[in-house]
């Protein structure tokens, strides 16, 4: 996959999202996500948030977790994680939840 890493802003909140050439979308970081949709700016409360929401789901054989994909993205201390991430429809179907 031709990646290209990029800031994006909603509602002047930081997300970070990857281009995919290949594909021809772009993949959001979901923590990010979550973040500018609760209106919050604690990492750990997003990653907490977002790991009881993903184990929910699964749970419930939702569809959201399954085209949930991992990319590596840049973190504040300037390292690359691998991160969860949805592409603009997966980030409209997480609207619902």
């Amino acid at each position: 996959m031709d990646n290209k890493i990029s800031i994006r802003f909603y509602k002047n909140r930081e997300v970070r999202a990857v281009w995919d050439g290949e594909g021809n979308k772009w993949w959001f970081s979901v923590l990010d996500v979550i973040g500018v949709m609760n209106e919050q700016d604690d990492y750990a409360k997003n990653r907490n948030y977002w790991k009881y929401l993903k184990t929910k789901l699964k749970k419930e054989g939702n569809e959201l977790v399954s085209i949930t994909n991992q990319l590596k993205l840049q973190a504040s201390d300037g390292k690359y994680y691998l991160s969860d991430v949805l592409d603009q429809n997966g980030i409209l179907l997480s609207r619902t939840f």
